[in-house]
Order: structure tokens, then C-alpha cells, then sequence
């Protein structure tokens, strides 16, 4: 690769084009930014591939408190170190690497605790700091933020792991504790529940898929769905508790819908779990739970925000022994520019899989 390094090691810093917006809720436009330059505990990607993601449009509704504009989104990205800061010694330009939307300070309590998902410093590439929908991102607390990206797996499926799969890792292996032989619900079949889907399948797990679109559905079966329920049919807790013989030990709000959680707590059976992945919009997020319920069948409720660095090894082992398969999600392949138009509209998509930009020019 020694042609390849010399190409990366001389970057040009110029005016690059990236997908921009000044305003919560208006039109983004590619504008010409300041290409990056690396603090001296960050490095600078050269981004190949990068995902379009409902957390892109929260942070677009102006539903994130750490965003200043003008703001460049995206958080899921791969790609290649093209410039390495001063206190870098880990990685070097060339390497292929991804990382986590949420990269800790590596020095807090909770890092040090082996939690930098909670980070009380969290950079946020797409969030706290400009993203990934531009050539070229740079990322901080790289050192131990960072993921390598074996050669056996591609940009686009190393891209989706960033916030869809590592977050649906974490929350059921992690947070969930899913078994083999255990059942699990998953309401939505976005990117985050067909990830959610594709690793319990891959875990031994019994899946009951639940969305309102049918395509979706179909997707969710063709990945390995057991069982699929559309929303539109009342009452769907009732439905999953009847299919599920009793009620599921796991049960996962992949959208983000007060409705849904209440579907999916009442669908639980006594000792289970509710797993809330998806943001709930602030505006609308007001929710009386069934606390009887919950005390009575001693139920939890348990978040999940992100996955550390360290436990990517394992997903990308699934992944290169073939238990996963997160390019199969990948459905379409975009533009930038085709972000300004798409990234509004992500609330009201009808499009089945995970949307991948992969053309920078």
C-alpha cells in the first residue's frame, strides 16, 4: 500500500462541498466548508460510505439540544484516516476504520467505568460536532474511539454499524440479555428494527416483526422474521401476547412512539423486558405508563444509547463468519446531493432497508 500512504499523507486542505443547514426544519443546500483539520487527539476521515438515519432528521427538527447551527449531519460513516493529530499513535494514515456515534472523552467516570456511550464529554460526529455528510469528517477522541474495519467487510456495511446495528447489538445482547430460544417483539422495521431482527436471528431467538407498511414486513420475513403483525390490526399487544403464548421475554421500540410503548409493554410476559431504542419526539412525547402492570409482573424498562468501541470486535467476528449480514439491509445507494431532498422527507419515508450515501463529488 506504500503508493496509496504517500497519496493520503500529502492531503490538501481546500473548500470541500458538504450538505449544510442554518435553520431547524428548512431546506439544506451543498455548500463549500473548510476542508478539516484534526485537533491533536482527533484524526481526519476520508469518508467512503455514510448512512441516512431518522437521528438525522431528529437533529435536522432542531429535537437535539447539542446541536449549533449552521450544522453538517451525519453520524454513521467508514472510511479512511487521511490525517492524524499529534497525540495519535494508534492509527495512521490508510487505515480503514468506523467508530461509534457516540465517542467518550476516554477520562469521566462512566468511561472509565468501560460505559463511554454515557460519556459525560460525548463527541457526536453529525451532533455535538459537524458529520459525515461531507468528503471528509474530522472525529475527536480518537485514540480509543476508533474501530478498525477488516478487509472481509465493505464501507457501506461498516457504515450502518455506527448507530442502527451497534445500537441493536447492545440493546438486546448487552442491555436485553437475549437467549437462545427466547422471544422477542420488534416494533418498526426501519434500519434499527431489521438490525434488531437480523442479530437475534442470528442469536437463536424467535422474532415477532411489527410495522404498519407490509414491504416492511416482507423485508423483516426475508431476513428471518418468525412471525410478522401489521400495526394497523387492534389491539396488537393482544396479538403478540397470542402468538407468543403468553407474552415475549424482549420487546423493542425501534421508532420511537409513545403508542408503541405501550403496545410493547403490555405484550410482555411477567419478568420481561422493554428495550426503548428509539427517540421519542420532545414534542409529543407525553406518556402515562401502566405502572400496575409493571409492579405487578415486575417488568423493566431499559434504554439503550450507542455501543462502546471495545465491543465491535465481536460484531464484526458475526459478521466476517457470516452470522451477519448488515449490507443486506443496504437498499439504496445515494448522492449528497440527494440528501437535501431525501433527509426532510425521513419521517414520512415508505422505503424499505437502510439508505447509504456513497458518492462525495
Amino acid at each position: 500500500m506504500p503508493v496509496l500512504n504517500f497519496i493520503w499523507t500529502v492531503h490538501q486542505h481546500f473548500d470541500v462541498k458538504a450538505a449544510v443547514y442554518h435553520d431547524f426544519g428548512k431546506p439544506l443546500s451543498l455548500e463549500s466548508v473548510k476542508d478539516p483539520i484534526p485537533t491533536p487527539g482527533g484524526v481526519v476521515i476520508e469518508v467512503k460510505a455514510t448512512g441516512l438515519c431518522l437521528s438525522d432528521w431528529h437533529g435536522w427538527m432542531g429535537h437535539d439540544p447539542d446541536i449549533r447551527l449552521p450544522h453538517v449531519p451525519g453520524h454513521e460513516m467508514a472510511g479512511v484516516v487521511v490525517e492524524t493529530g499529534s497525540q495519535i499513535s494508534t492509527w495512521k494514515t490508510g487505515d480503514r476504520v468506523t467508530l461509534p456515534f457516540v465517542c467518550g472523552c476516554g477520562s469521566c467516570t462512566y468511561c472509565r467505568e468501560g460505559n463511554p456511550q454515557v460519556c459525560d464529554h460525548q463527541f457526536q460526529p453529525g451532533f455535538t460536532h459537524w458529520g459525515s455528510f461531507a468528503p471528509y469528517v474530522a472525529i475527536d477522541y480518537a485514540e480509543n474511539n476508533l474501530v478498525s474495519i477488516p478487509e472481509e467487510v465493505s464501507f457501506q456495511s461498516a457504515a450502518i454499524l455506527g448507530c442502527r446495528f451497534a445500537t441493536s447489538f447492545r440493546a438486546l445482547v448487552d442491555q436485553g440479555g437475549l437467549q437462545p430460544g427466547q422471544l422477542l417483539a420488534v416494533y418498526g422495521c426501519g434500519g434499527v428494527g431489521l438490525s434488531c431482527i437480523m442479530i437475534a436471528k442470528a442469536l437463536n431467538a424467535q422474532v415477532i416483526a411489527v410495522d404498519v407498511d407490509p414491504l416492511k414486513l416482507s423485508l423483516a420475513a426475508e431476513i428471518g422474521a418468525d412471525q410478522t403483525v401489521v400495526s394497523t390490526d387492534q389491539p396488537i399487544s393482544q396479538q403478540i401476547v397470542d402468538l407468543s403464548g403468553g407474552g415475549v421475554h424482549l420487546s423493542v421500540d425501534a421508532v420511537g412512539n409513545t403508542e408503541i410503548v405501550k403496545s410493547s409493554l403490555n405484550s410482555l410476559r411477567k419478568g420481561g423486558k422493554h428495550i426503548q431504542i428509539g427517540l421519542l419526539n420532545p414534542e409529543k412525547a407525553g406518556i402515562v405508563l401502566p405502572f400496575d402492570r409493571i409492579v405487578a409482573n415486575e417488568l423493566q424498562i431499559v434504554g439503550s444509547h450507542g455501543m462502546q468501541a471495545s465491543r465491535y470486535k465481536e460484531l464484526m467476528h458475526m459478521i466476517i463468519q457470516g452470522l451477519l449480514n448488515p449490507g443486506k439491509l443496504v437498499k439504496q445507494h445515494v448522492s449528497l446531493e440527494d440528501v437535501l431532498t431525501i433527509l426532510p422527507q425521513l419521517d414520512k419515508s415508505s422505503s424499505t432497508g437502510v439508505t447509504v450515501i456513497n458518492e462525495f463529488n
